[in-house]
């Protein structure tokens, strides 16, 4: 495992749970790699600042993202949490490396 990352592990939990809205803090903490107490926490952090709302579904949670909320440091406020999930979860998969080219040169 990397000694460091460019995403925090409540950025990671957040893209966990944007992907699969109804996924179980067991998987979500496999995935990030981190305790399922340590997922409960972030998902409390999550949901307590409006990141996220929970709704409940038998006996599990049923997960909604905000994005239309900021980022929380200064240096990123100008910019919300829809823009983050947007680059790491598409809309539609890219387009394979060179298709963009091959459209361009009418090929």
């Amino acid at each position: 495992m990397p000694d460091w990352t460019f995403l925090t592990n409540h950025a990671h939990v957040l893209l966990c749970i944007a992907r699969d809205p109804g996924t179980r803090i067991r998987d979500v903490a496999a995935r990030v790699e981190i305790t399922e107490r340590a997922a409960q926490r972030i998902l409390a952090d999550l949901t307590a600042a409006g990141y996220l709302t929970a709704t409940r579904e038998g006996r599990r949670n049923r997960y909604r993202v905000n994005p239309a909320l900021p980022l929380r440091h200064p240096l990123e406020r100008d910019h919300r949490i829809g823009e983050i999930l947007a680059v790491f979860h598409p809309a539609r998969p890219p387009a394979p490396a060179g298709a963009s080219d091959q459209a361009a040169v009418g090929a």
